[in-house]
């Protein structure tokens, strides 16, 4: 949607819920006077209810989990109470004149003292409740879900060169037990011990010498067995071209391919090639 359209759905909301708050004010200030207000508290009295509604609308739209909930249980209180004073306020005409007794909202006396009762303690509850929405806002953490979502998906959107290399897993190398030496410097020897010949030292050899040694490499040595030798005798290339002359005497010219040619004489890709040249010229010829 568009950035002009959503402005004028804003602004055609604030304009639809300015018109529903003057009537509700207009109820609302005439009940404030019935329970005793003064004309300064009965104007204000409409902005405590509906104005902590607005506030719990927007608390809504910010928590999360059981902070959000208590929000919507907050502004599902205060509508049913502005909705019911409301109701109180079409019922009873002698509200509309300020005529009507002081506490004084219903001929029936429990009625009279459960809307007393409920217009005196809106105010209270907003103090409370109100307070209560605000803290929880200033100390709301976004979830990081929404974050992480969007890592993923932009991982996963990335090249491979973009994504670099990948690590590589770590090496387990097996371990072999060293045996422990066994001490025996403690034993009483049964046998007499016989003395350990002398080794000679070896003369170090120069730097030289043993990087041209482990540079040379080892020749193949001896003769290779008779059965690592290719039984299929060599062949000259005039009974090469024998045997593909032969092999692709009724071949179609689409069919006289180098690969179709080492396939069916056994033989390398470049003598293939060779051999299909020879015989497209003499198929020309």
């Amino acid at each position: 949607m568009k950035r002009t359209p959503k402005t004028l759905l804003v602004l055609a909301l604030v304009v639809v819920v300015g018109m529903a708050f003057r009537v509700s004010w207009n109820a609302l200030r005439d009940v404030a006077r019935a329970i005793g207000a003064d004309h300064t508290a009965a104007t204000l009295y409409p902005f405590v209810v509906d104005g902590l509604m607005a506030l719990a609308l927007v608390a809504t739209l910010v928590l999360t989990a059981d902070a959000r909930r208590f929000a919507l249980r907050v502004l599902g209180t205060y509508t049913g109470a502005s909705l019911v004073l409301n109701y109180v306020h079409g019922l009873v005409p002698a509200l509309h004149g300020a005529s009507v007794d002081w506490g004084r909202l219903a001929d029936w006396n429990p009625a009279n003292w459960a809307l007393v009762l409920l217009a005196t303690s809106l105010p209270v509850g907003s103090i409370y409740f109100g307070s209560d929405l605000v803290a929880k806002v200033l100390h709301h953490q976004p979830t990081p879900a929404a974050n992480a979502e969007k890592t993923v998906e932009s991982v996963s959107n990335r090249s491979m060169a973009d994504q670099g290399e990948p690590t590589p897993e770590p090496r387990v190398v097996n371990a072999v037990p060293i045996p422990r030496p066994v001490q025996v410097g403690f034993l009483k020897p049964t046998l007499p011990l016989k003395p350990m010949p002398a080794i000679e030292p070896v003369p170090a050899r120069p730097a030289s010498t043993v990087a041209a040694d482990s540079v040379r490499t080892r020749r193949a040595t001896g003769r290779v067995p008779d059965v690592a030798r290719s039984t299929r005798p060599k062949r000259t290339p005039g009974e090469l071209l024998q045997e593909a002359r032969a092999a692709s005497a009724d071949w179609p010219d689409a069919h006289l391919t180098a690969d179709r040619i080492r396939k069916t004489v056994h033989t390398s890709a470049e003598k293939a090639r060779g051999l299909r040249d020879a015989l497209i010229a003499e198929r020309a010829a």
